[in-house]
């Protein structure tokens, strides 16, 4: 028994991973236009006018190109960071015992520092699949999948530009996971100690929703340079700052370009997650009691 009750502790490691790839088959159409939106440098376009773009160049499928790169990023990205909070989190607090705040953000920066390094390769190739039907045929990276991308990168570009912005892609991870898994695990909490809520669909659906909107927030700013320095050709950008001057020329919103169908991604995105990966553990790990 104590055995089986081991496995599952430990088969909660991969949920998070397993949980973004399923949320990321949903959202991805969502995620590319918000990429289309936030290295679109000419006259101002609307989303409704960028997907019948897209629709009418390349049709519906082009919706979603880079899946694998995306799905990849997922299995590599959110299951490091996942696995990290859930394993530390079991490890240094009893299952019915709610830990302090601060401790849930400190074990959520180490996780998503760690989840956002080891994903950046993944996280790079899907960038440039997103936004490769939007350049001219010549300009084309033209990647088959997103091993195919990673190898090209390697052979082309060097092993340093695997790891191309993963600077702001592993600074957007911590505050991405800080919003997301520490702000939804103490809103659940919180939501559990009313006698409204029990560990259900509801309280999931609400904490998650909640903990999107704190995470698009939070991220925007960061989600806008990693996705200009991951799409950006050989020395176009000397470095992270001279990135933070061109964007900042657009003035302060230039930041939270995209940031409507950022949301719009992320909230669907977030609950999809945090909604199978509760499925998961209710079905499949081992069930956590929270004390009020």
């Amino acid at each position: 028994m104590e055995k089986s009750q081991e496995i599952k502790r430990l088969a909660r490691w991969y949920f998070g991973g397993l949980a973004g790839a399923g949320a990321a088959c949903i959202t991805h159409p969502l995620d590319l236009l918000k990429v289309h939106l936030q290295t679109h440098q000419g006259a101002k376009l609307s989303v409704i006018k960028i997907t019948g773009n897209i629709i009418r160049q390349q049709g519906v499928l082009a919706l979603y190109n880079g899946l694998s790169a995306s799905l990849l990023r997922q299995l590599t990205y959110s299951t490091t960071r996942f696995g990290i909070y859930e394993v530390v989190k079991q490890n240094i607090s009893a299952p019915d015992e709610n830990m302090a705040f601060y401790k849930k953000i400190l074990i959520a920066a180490v996780a998503g520092a760690m989840g956002g390094l080891v994903g950046t390769p993944a996280d790079m190739v899907n960038v440039r699949m997103q936004n490769d039907i939007k350049l001219p045929r010549e300009q084309r990276r033209n990647y088959k999948h997103a091993v195919d991308g990673l190898i090209q990168v390697y052979r082309k570009e060097g092993v340093r530009y695997l790891f191309s912005g993963a600077t702001t892609a592993t600074s957007r991870a911590i505050l991405m996971t800080i919003g997301q898994i520490s702000f939804y695990d103490q809103i659940k909490h919180l939501l559990q100690q009313t006698s409204y809520f029990k560990d259900n669909l509801i309280t999931h659906f609400t904490a998650s929703t909640i903990a999107g909107a704190i995470a698009t927030t939070m991220t925007q700013p960061l989600d806008v340079l990693k996705t200009r320095t991951m799409n950006a050709k050989p020395g176009e950008y000397r470095n992270l700052w001279h990135c933070i001057t061109v964007t900042a020329k657009l003035g302060p919103l230039g930041f939270f370009k995209g940031y409507v169908p950022a949301f719009v991604r992320l909230a669907p995105h977030t609950i999809l997650t945090f909604v199978f990966f509760e499925q998961l553990r209710m079905n499949f790990g081992v069930k956590v009691v929270i004390s009020n």
